[in-house]
């Protein structure tokens, strides 16, 4: 005889309401990368360009008082997620303490290229995505730069990377102030090709006062930027940064003698970045090849996207 056990009545309709309520505590989030324009480190003032590397974030929200964080399927450090998540959570009033963040990126770390503020964006966008809440932009980057803050990962709160990580296209901003100052275009269908050499540069570790010497001339990039030199003000920085830090400059020359835009040292590097149109790709790939790293080549995000957050 086959026996069936009786569902008692109303129980489809209760496990489906469970259902989605654990539905809704997951959410996904994705952002760019970036490249530097203007390193805001020593004036507060910066400018980033999009860049077509990505990360993508997935978020689970636990019970439990933990965050737990894996990047590309291995356990790591969850300073930076937990700060997002504390941050995001306590500006919405939600009683989350605890959560699940996997993170799936192709940006390399610690080299210049935004992995930081990428995955803050993204696990942000991620959280919000699971609670179903959404924020403007402007208020939306300005918790993430508190996070990075908060967890150790920037000086300034590199708002500049996170919004080109965000919103695409050129961003120029006042970092202390919290203030995007300007959202630019560049010409479509450039290139980044970037070197990255051997060796990572850690936040935590970087002794700000190196860039000292340079602060006058970074003000002078800056100015640039925000005048719409997007190409000069890239070289000039990257140039005066790569000084200040010891780090050669031969790859930017080598990359500009074989027809690049702009080139220059992103972040405080090791990463070299060198902005490109069509026909010069491989030139300035054949440029770089001649130094010790690995070249990455992707499209540069020409213009502004618009966000839901």
């Amino acid at each position: 005889m086959a026996w069936h056990r009786s569902r008692p009545k109303g129980d489809g309709e209760s496990c489906d309401r469970s259902a989605r309520r654990v539905r809704k505590m997951r959410g996904v989030g994705k952002a760019y990368g970036a490249i530097s324009i203007v390193n805001a480190i020593s004036t507060g003032c910066g400018a980033a360009l999009g860049i077509n590397l990505q990360t993508e974030a997935h978020v689970e929200l636990t019970f439990d008082d933990s965050v737990v964080l894996e990047i590309n399927g291995v356990r790591s450090e969850p300073q930076l997620a937990e700060a997002v998540v504390k941050v995001f959570a306590q500006r919405l009033g939600l009683p989350v303490r605890g959560c699940k963040v996997a993170t799936k990126s192709d940006i390399p770390v610690a080299v210049g290229l935004k992995s930081s503020s990428s995955a803050a964006v993204a696990i942000a966008k991620a959280f919000l995505n699971a609670v179903g809440k959404k924020l403007p932009d402007d208020e939306f980057l300005g918790l993430v730069a508190e996070a990075s803050i908060m967890s150790g990962t920037s000086i300034t709160g590199a708002l500049d990377d996170a919004a080109a990580c965000m919103l695409g296209g050129v961003v120029v901003t006042n970092n202390h102030e919290r203030r995007i100052l300007k959202r630019g275009s560049v010409e479509s269908g450039l290139t980044a090709v970037i070197i990255v050499p051997p060796g990572k540069t850690y936040t935590k570790e970087f002794r700000r006062e190196l860039l000292e010497p340079v602060r006058e001339l970074a003000f002078v990039a800056f100015n640039l930027a925000y005048e719409g030199h997007y190409w000069r003000a890239m070289t000039l920085n990257g140039l005066i940064h790569s000084a200040a830090l010891g780090l050669p400059t031969q790859p930017a020359l080598q990359a500009l003698r074989a027809g690049a835009l702009a080139a220059g040292l992103s972040g405080t590097g090791p990463a070299v970045a060198a902005v490109c149109r069509r026909e010069n790709v491989e030139k300035v790939s054949k440029a770089f090849q001649a130094f010790e790293g690995r070249v990455i080549k992707c499209p540069v995000l020409h213009s502004p996207v618009e966000e839901e957050t």
